[in-house]
């Protein structure tokens, strides 16, 4: 029999990862992928086997505090980021969410446009286009400046 108020290593009764887990491995995946790294790479700069960054990436084996630390230091990100864009219903899958504990909230940054997934790919597409056609990417930040002043203006009208 499965016992509901406590979970092995932070895991779901069924024994498969905490959603939470699987959403810091893929923002991990995200960012060594935008950086261009391998997952050789990766295990090389933190230490640890390729293997290891395969179960970190699919959830499947926990993060300690201390490596999600190095993490942010070799993926040049701060720690929220990697769980920034978590969806309601998997923050409420934590070990003490599942066990009823109630938390404060901070309603600031919940919607916090630098902290999205988009953000960040467009960012990363934003650099890309600019190492290889400055001018267009110029342009295109001059356009998106302009449409939102516009946008801006007409909303004040």
């Amino acid at each position: 029999m499965i016992n509901t108020s406590h979970h092995p290593r932070g895991r779901l009764p069924n024994d498969n990862p905490n959603p939470i887990d699987i959403h810091v491995g893929n923002r991990i995946k995200l960012r060594r992928k935008n950086l261009g790294l391998s997952q050789n790479i990766l295990a090389q700069k933190m230490g640890v086997t390729f293997q290891q960054i395969q179960k970190y990436e699919k959830g499947l084996n926990r993060i300690g505090a201390s490596r999600l630390f190095d993490f942010s230091k070799v993926l040049n990100v701060s720690m929220d980021f990697f769980f920034a864009d978590m969806p309601e219903d998997i923050k409420n899958m934590s070990p003490a969410s599942i066990s009823g504990t109630k938390f404060f909230e901070n309603k600031e940054s919940l919607n916090d446009p630098l902290k999205s997934t988009e953000t960040l790919e467009l960012v990363c597409d934003y650099y890309k286009l600019k190492a290889h056609f400055p001018k267009a990417a110029k342009n295109l930040k001059d356009m998106i400046h302009q449409l939102s002043f516009s946008f801006t203006v007409q909303q004040k009208l």
